[in-house]
């Protein structure tokens, strides 16, 4: 019986993808879907003609691969990852390797890493960003766990990934047990503060500037040709040429409530467990909760009345400020993902590599931009940059570009229209350039009512002391948080 380089079990979309973008390489693969009926006609169709085999169960699945095993599994997170790791475990044999490339929670990779190793098994988490096209024509590619296990899959996992500068895999080793899924789960929360940022500059074209769509799609196509160079302006500039059969664009009769899968909701969990201020990239979760309560806000515009409001200045520098102010949120959307990263590191002992983490970024993923090379380059100088804004580069890009971010804000606010991500990415820059901020009267609060103490600017820090604000208090104290 011949045997295949690699198995995937899982046949949508990505999966069905993968396979090809692997045989497109040279790998020979065997296919198994929960349903038969799926991989016939995956084999009666793109596959045919390949070095691709499907089985019917898992036990002739298994036997169809060379040893040590890889299998790869594209199907949802969650539990049916856990019931697939269960029944193809009788079929394994010590040193097989298991590969999630799901958009599966970092903790469960943690958990299914230590239980497959305990085992005998190795088991790797991969994030794989790119969608359909990426699947199919080279994936951003984050692979986390058995270190072991790495060699073994590497060839194939670079093989199939995007390339950057020439030939560079967009592929890199993250870090054990559940490093990679979440490398994956902050690179999936940048894409949600990307997407409302980009929404949010739509949404100010229309309703303050009143540009109508061919005008927006114009000006989207030219950022994407400049300094805002990025997989979702170019997407976002197409999108807004697309009209409805009755020739009106199709994005307003798209309805304004957006989904979730949970990814960014993740990012922003992990965030507050750390103590990490993630403000462009929670703002951009609640943007999409918000939106989803249609109803309530029809009914609410009826009875709340919002300013009026006429834009009055010039188009053109408007929309350069706007570009302008794009493009400094963005910077800070990426600088609070490499904070969380850093934070990450420590608590779950990672040896996370900043600049690969960029480089992997630059092609063949959704936030793929032209300011990862400067994010590369700025990692690659200093490996232990505390935060991107405080790089030289982006320090000239913060002075370039946030008076137009003030002035976006400014204006929106004088319209009544949200722009919750640009506005938290302000709030956010100001906060970090402040060395004094109005938390000591948090804290004196925190002490008058729960006893929970505060430190002092002329004592060392560590020391914490109590005042009897009412003279009723005492000297007893609570527990104290340092975030």
């Amino acid at each position: 019986m011949q045997t295949y380089d690699i198995g995937l079990i899982g046949l949508a979309v990505m999966g069905r993808n993968l396979t090809l973008n692997m045989s497109d390489h040279g790998f020979s693969v065997a296919v198994y879907n929960r349903t038969y009926e799926k991989t016939n006609a995956f084999l009666k169709s793109s596959a045919q003609g390949r070095e691709i085999a499907g089985a019917a169960s898992l036990e002739e699945f298994t036997a169809l691969l060379k040893k040590p095993r890889k299998i790869m599994l594209m199907i949802k997170a969650g539990k049916p990852i856990d019931l697939t790791i269960e029944a193809l475990l009788p079929y394994l044999e010590k040193g097989d390797v298991i590969i999630d490339g799901g958009n599966s929670f970092f903790k469960d990779s943690i958990r299914r890493h230590a239980y497959l190793e305990q085992k005998g098994f190795h088991f790797i988490g991969a994030g794989v960003s790119g969608g359909e096209i990426g699947a199919r024509r080279g994936p951003s590619i984050m692979p986390g766990g058995s270190e072991k296990a790495w060699e073994l899959v590497r060839p194939i996992l670079r093989a199939i990934s995007a390339k950057i500068d020439g030939d560079v895999p967009c592929c890199d080793w993250m870090g054990t047990d559940g490093a990679g899924h979440y490398v994956k789960m902050v690179h999936n929360g940048i894409e949600y503060g990307f997407m409302q940022l980009t929404a949010e500059s739509y949404f100010f074209m229309k309703k303050v500037m009143h540009l109508d769509h061919e005008e927006m799609a114009k000006y989207f196509k030219q950022w994407d040709n400049g300094k805002l160079n990025s997989f979702l302006i170019e997407i976002s500039s197409e999108i807004l040429t697309v009209k409805d059969e009755d020739g009106s664009p199709l994005v307003e009769k798209i309805l304004d409530a957006a989904g979730q899968k949970g990814t960014g909701r993740w990012t922003s969990e992990s965030a507050f467990e750390l103590g990490i201020p993630l403000t462009l990239i929670s703002e951009s979760v609640f943007a999409r909760a918000l939106s989803a309560l249609k109803s309530e806000r029809v009914s609410a515009q009826k009875l709340i009345r919002g300013p009026v409001f006429s834009f009055e200045g010039r188009k053109e520098d408007m929309l350069q400020d706007l570009e302008n102010a794009l493009y400094m949120a963005e910077i800070i959307s990426y600088a609070q993902g490499f904070m969380l990263f850093r934070e990450a590191a420590k608590e779950y002992h990672w040896h996370l590599n900043y600049t690969s983490i960029a480089n992997i970024w630059r092609n063949g993923c959704i936030i793929r931009s032209s300011l990862l090379k400067h994010i590369k380059t700025a990692f690659s100088n200093n490996p232990n940059l505390e935060n991107l804004l405080v790089d030289p580069f982006f320090l000239k890009m913060a002075e370039d570009n946030v008076p137009s971010l003030r002035r976006v804000v400014s204006i929106a606010a004088q319209a009544g229209i949200p722009i919750p991500a640009f506005s938290s990415a302000l709030s956010f820059f100001d906060g970090y350039r402040t060395a004094v901020l109005p938390a000591n009267l948090t804290q004196a609060q925190r002490d008058y009512f729960g006893s929970h103490t505060y430190e002092r600017v002329d004592r060392q820090r560590g020391d914490f002391f109590h005042t009897n604000w009412t003279g009723e208090g005492g000297d007893v104290t609570a527990s104290t948080y340092n975030a």
